[in-house]
């Protein structure tokens, strides 16, 4: 299983930033995502989007965020 903690702590730590179709955004929040019966992927929640991967760490799609 992937160690979310060590692929994305730092970006809540730091300055560091995801790239996302030539912006610069900066991590809210990471964690796994499920079915409701096992464990699919994780997430990475950005400024303006949300990442979706599989259990393998390969992106699946990228929602954006609505800000009210």
């Amino acid at each position: 299983m992937i160690n979310l903690d060590e692929r994305y702590l730092e970006y809540l730590h730091t300055n560091k930033k995801f790239s996302i179709d030539g912006t610069n955004e900066s991590v809210i929040n990471y964690g796994w995502h499920c079915d409701g019966n096992e464990i699919k992927g994780h997430y990475v929640t950005t400024d303006n989007h949300k990442l979706y991967y599989n259990m393998s760490g390969d992106f699946i799609k990228k929602e954006q965020l609505i800000l009210a």
